[in-house]
């Protein structure tokens, strides 16, 4: 691989599109796949997902304080991604592989043990690749420039992910499909993998003892604002991957072949929304940019209210994509600040433990989207596919809408509470850290 690739955004984004590509699949179609394909019982499956979100609560932190903690001749991240590829193919092809004719219970058990399992390498995967963002591009341009390329690659595989999809189990079963992305998986993490360079320099700074470690990152007040509001944007991103293939049968009667076009136009669009998006960044600042798009999120799920027909679901479609573009654009660069500014109080660059708390933070969101589905669902008597209920459209419009709604409002809430993180005298120290003595005004 040519030096000018070593390092480079473009090679950092191949790893996003190589672990998002299949997990929007299973985000997205997990449910449906169980619930509505395979009959399991809408509760059990709220069970099953809020129990590893206790799980998540253990593996996530402690993935990140390992990670912190590593020291080899390869760098701090990448002996944990090497560790997890395999393990990752497996454990997503065995979510998507039940064996015919187990009833409920063990239907259950087989969605736990292996969501169990994927989650525990997906965290590995996910904690060690977010914690090399900060560290391998350092300076708010550059940032700004690795961001834009990561969200390009990113974008490109929710697509993929959630379009592509029923394109695929209609064609090949949810088995055959699951494969697909295993292997698509491989294709794109290895070229990642091979091409990123460690900062030696890192793995120098002698690592916080492990209760100062978690003390340091969660008495931060502007980590706890910045997360528990990104934290319900989150839990919309997963409720909507979930609810569409519902929505898309039960609100608009379509069949599942043309699910992909409903997918692909909240998906497509965001490519050209993300370039509105950073200039709505230049203009306002990041902060200010980050909580309008909380706002405009929030209002462009209402559209969905109304649809009744394909034509309609694809205009709602591109409403929301413009609102989850400025929700995939505008947090790196606010995380990584706040991660800067840790460095300077305690001399140390803790991106790990940064990154595994903020992510069991944000996918502690699967408790809310758990929790909506049963009693969303509950209310209106949808059980499972094979059991409705007497009224499934508004149990889905409900879960598309509403909750959305609510919750994006409580985002935006949140984040009207974080105060000014890039003052000058600030932004000053922090060149010392990361090498760039500029005040950013990106980021007021």
């Amino acid at each position: 691989m040519g030096r000018k690739w070593v390092n480079s955004p473009t090679v950092y984004a191949l790893g996003i599109f190589a672990m998002m590509a299949p997990s929007q699949a299973l985000l997205a179609f997990s449910s449906y796949y169980y619930v509505d394909k395979l009959g399991l019982g809408i509760g059990l499956f709220a069970i099953a997902r809020a129990v590893y979100q206790v799980w998540d609560a253990v593996n996530q932190p402690l993935a990140g304080y390992l990670s912190d903690r590593t020291r080899t001749r390869h760098g701090r991240r990448k002996p944990w991604i090497w560790a997890s590829i395999l393990p990752f193919m497996l454990t997503f092809v065995a979510v998507f592989s039940v064996p015919e004719g187990l009833d409920d219970r063990l239907m259950f058990a087989w969605l736990m043990v292996s969501i169990f399992l994927f989650e525990a390498v997906a965290t590995i995967l996910w904690v060690n690749y977010g914690a090399l963002f900060p560290e391998l591009f350092r300076g708010e341009r550059l940032r700004a420039r690795a961001s834009a390329v990561q969200q390009g690659f990113q974008i490109t595989a929710l697509l993929i992910g959630s379009a592509l999809t029923p394109f695929l189990y209609t064609r090949l079963g949810f088995a055959g499909m699951s494969v697909v992305y295993a292997l698509v998986f491989a294709a794109f993490i290895l070229p990642f993998i091979l091409g990123v360079r460690e900062d030696p320099e890192a793995s120098r700074e002698p690592p916080l003892p492990l209760l100062a470690a978690f003390r340091e990152t969660l008495k931060n007040r502007e980590f706890w604002i910045f997360n528990i509001a990104g934290s319900f944007a989150m839990t919309v991103n997963g409720l909507l991957s979930s609810v569409i293939p519902f929505y898309a049968k039960y609100a608009l009667n379509i069949p599942d072949e043309q699910v992909s076009f409903l997918l692909a136009s909240v998906f497509l669009p965001v490519i050209p929304f993300v370039a509105a998006w950073y200039g709505i960044v230049r203009r306002l600042g990041a902060r200010a940019a980050w909580r309008l798009a909380f706002a405009v999120y929030g209002l462009s799920v209402v559209p969905l209210w109304f649809c009744s027909n394909l034509a309609g679901g694809i205009a709602a479609g591109i409403i929301v994509g413009f609102g989850l573009a400025g929700i995939l654009v505008t947090p790196p660069l606010i995380g990584s600040r706040i991660i800067d500014l840790d460095a300077i109080k305690t001399g140390r660059r803790r991106e790990g433990i940064y990154v595994a708390v903020g992510g069991f933070i944000t996918r502690s969101s699967g408790f809310l989207t758990a929790a909506a589905f049963w009693i969303v669902g509950m209310a209106f008597g949808y059980v499972s596919g094979d059991n409705p209920g007497p009224n499934p459209e508004m149990t889905f419009r409900v879960l598309a809408c509403v909750v959305p709604l609510c919750l994006l409002a409580i985002s935006f809430g949140v984040s009207l509470m974080l105060g000014d993180i890039s003052a000058e005298a600030k932004v000053q120290k922090a060149g010392s850290v990361y090498g760039e003595q500029t005040a950013d005004p990106e980021l007021r």
